[in-house]
């Protein structure tokens, strides 16, 4: 597609104005991590596997360099992100979306071809001994102790190493949490389901002792670093409440958010300062959310309605969202606009607080075709009317 871009700029000023609530455009983001170097032959020409990437340092120096080099120069082309490369490159201890079950006990799995998983360590008859684990000592933990290892040889190798004439920096090794809901399905497998549904009180216990444990394990990393301080804003994850009904989710699920919420933020729900991730089918579950959380924020994955998510959550609600990632990847660039076209006239941009992206996590070798077709459907019909 031969046209002029927005310059970085332009792309600042949209930015300014989406937050000043003054929006004059939609703003498009792609959600992207260092896979899609991984696992793209041409960006990737080494053959760097997954397992080297988490356990050669100075193979993760060169793919996240690469990645971010990648960023700048070409992919930050097809949205709203700026593409002027980093004067130092910005590393970090990578660990995907394994660390909560690699932590709690399952096994790494590194497959030809994909992203690293965890295996199912427990069953249901495991649930009792499970609550009886101790946790309250993560740095004595086995699999952190290797990855704060891994974090010490990653800044040596940083010192000595370049890309492109610029050197880096490590970043303070920290882990997110990606929620208890799915954690008992990473670590339980079907397993999990059953527990919810026929021990919902040793569940309940279950849930608030894996998201206590994540707790202590986050404040002792935050400890090896500046410290442990609570966020204005709340942020939460849980991609596996999609597989459970609005009434479990209430009951026995909602209590061990809050608790995570209330741990990390110095708001309350109230302040409506929180935002969640959510993957997969789960926006039956954002009107509960969203009163009884005070979530505002909802960066949703496939399959959503737009249309009836705006009228469900308001015009304050943000949103997040696109077009699917399996579209993106195997649609063409006309099926790719005409999707994003789609989803910015369902009624979504009505209260100027929608942002476009994909959904959910851009894969490797998406063409740059269907993301510059997204970006130009974006600058076409993603405008607001001037206010006078």
């Amino acid at each position: 597609m031969n046209r002029v871009w927005p310059s970085n700029e332009e792309k600042r000023a949209v930015w300014d104005a989406y937050r000043a609530r003054k929006p004059t455009r939609v703003p498009l983001m792609w959600g992207v991590n260092p896979r899609i170097i991984l696992l793209d032959p041409e960006l990737n020409p080494e053959g760097y596997t997954f397992e080297q990437y988490f356990t050669d340092p100075h193979v993760t120096l060169v793919v996240q360099s690469r990645f971010q080099e990648y960023l700048a120069v070409t992919l930050n082309r097809t949205c709203d992100s700026d593409t002027t490369p980093p004067t130092a490159w910005n590393f970090r201890a990578d660990s995907q979306n394994i660390h909560d079950g690699a932590y709690f006990g399952g096994r790494v799995i590194f497959e030809t071809g994909q992203v690293p998983s965890v295996a199912p360590a427990f069953g249901f008859d495991d649930l009792d001994s499970f609550l009886d684990r101790d946790f309250s000592s993560p740095l004595a933990n086995p699999w952190l102790k290797e990855r704060l290892e891994f974090q010490a040889r990653l800044v040596r190798e940083a010192a000595t190493f370049a890309y492109l004439g610029r050197k880096g920096t490590v970043a303070p090794f920290g882990l997110g949490f990606d929620g208890p809901v799915t954690a008992v399905a990473t670590l339980f497998g079907a397993d999990g389901m059953a527990i919810l549904a026929a021990e919902p009180v040793k569940a309940k216990r279950l849930l608030e002792k894996i998201v206590d444990a994540a707790l202590v394990r986050n404040r002792a990393l935050a400890e090896l670093g500046d410290g442990w301080k609570k966020a204005e804003w709340g942020w939460a994850a849980d991609d596996s409440i999609q597989l459970i009904g609005v009434d479990m989710y209430r009951d026995l699920v909602l209590p061990s958010h809050a608790r995570w919420y209330e741990a990390i933020s110095t708001g309350s729900a109230a302040d409506g300062r929180r935002s969640i991730h959510l993957c997969g089918d789960a926006t039956r579950h954002f009107p509960v959310l969203q009163r009884d959380l005070g979530i505002t924020s909802f960066d949703t994955g496939f399959p959503v309605d737009f249309g009836a998510l705006r009228r469900m959550l308001g015009p304050a609600a943000e949103v997040l969202g696109g077009p699917t990632v399996m579209k993106l990847r195997d649609g063409s660039p006309e099926e790719c606009a005409h999707e994003t076209r789609r989803i910015l006239q369902s009624g979504i941009m009505d209260g100027g607080r929608f942002i476009l992206r994909e959904g959910n996590n851009l894969p490797p070798r998406v063409p740059l075709a269907n993301l510059e077709a997204v970006y130009a459907t974006c600058l076409e019909h993603g405008r607001y009317p001037a206010i006078t």
